[in-house]
């Protein structure tokens, strides 16, 4: 009997740390609430590129050009990267040698805005604030392209965000967020189908996905550029 109790334990405490695992870990908190979220980035801040592992010449090739690509011949640009925390973003387009414009990178995460803060200190076109993506402090129709990546799943209200991405971009603005696979999360991630439904419904069109990680794919969007029934 002693035995089973023994056994039985055990699997509570595997499953328990299982569970935890999944909350804290797999999912980043995102089911514990905005504040847990952001308090996790905030302590894994000064080891976050390292854990990710990333590589500036794969941010070259699979950020920085397929965006350059995209937006030309439209130069300079404004760009809004929403959920920036490192500045992965911002550094690989500022690396580009044909980007010309101003970058605004924007997150909940103090800490992970200090290490953007850091990596580009003293570069002039790029500004760092720490607000909500949900309610975003811009007027309509401001930016030529918006980003989320790695982030959209992780957030309160991915709707409402994907909402005020649209409502702050040019008309024929350029969206580019990620769509997560191969992770359990439901009512978080759902199928590509559901996303591509989810752009559609807040107003985007022309949307492609596009391989890019184990995890994630690159999901491509643009904001009409006839709004209620005129041609901007």
């Amino acid at each position: 009997m002693i035995w089973a109790v023994i056994a039985l334990s055990i699997v509570g405490f595997a499953l328990l740390g299982v569970l935890v695992w999944w909350l804290f870990v797999e999912t980043e908190g995102v089911y514990l609430g905005q504040g847990i979220v952001t308090w996790l980035y905030d302590v894994y801040a000064t080891r976050y590129d390292s854990i990710k592992e990333y590589r500036e010449d794969y941010e070259h090739w699979f950020l920085a050009i397929p965006i350059m690509d995209r937006i030309e011949p439209k130069r300079p640009i404004t760009v809004l990267d929403l959920g920036t925390g490192t500045g992965r973003l911002p550094l690989a387009l500022l690396q580009h040698r044909d980007f010309e414009g101003r970058i605004i990178g924007l997150d909940l995460s103090k800490e992970m805005l200090k290490q953007a803060q850091t990596k580009l200190a003293g570069v002039p076109n790029v500004t760092f604030i720490h607000h909500p993506a949900e309610q975003l402090p811009f007027e309509d129709a401001t930016f030529d392209l918006v980003t989320a990546l790695e982030m959209i799943e992780f957030t309160s209200n991915p709707t409402q965000l994907l909402r005020e991405a649209h409502r702050v971009l040019l008309p024929s603005g350029l969206l580019l967020v990620t769509w997560r696979k191969n992770v359990f999360m439901p009512g978080k991630v759902n199928s590509r189908e559901h996303f591509a439904n989810l752009l559609v419904g807040v107003g985007f069109e022309r949307i492609t996905f596009e391989a890019w990680q184990v995890d994630y794919e690159q999901v491509w969007a643009v904001k009409p550029s006839v709004q209620q029934g005129y041609r901007i």
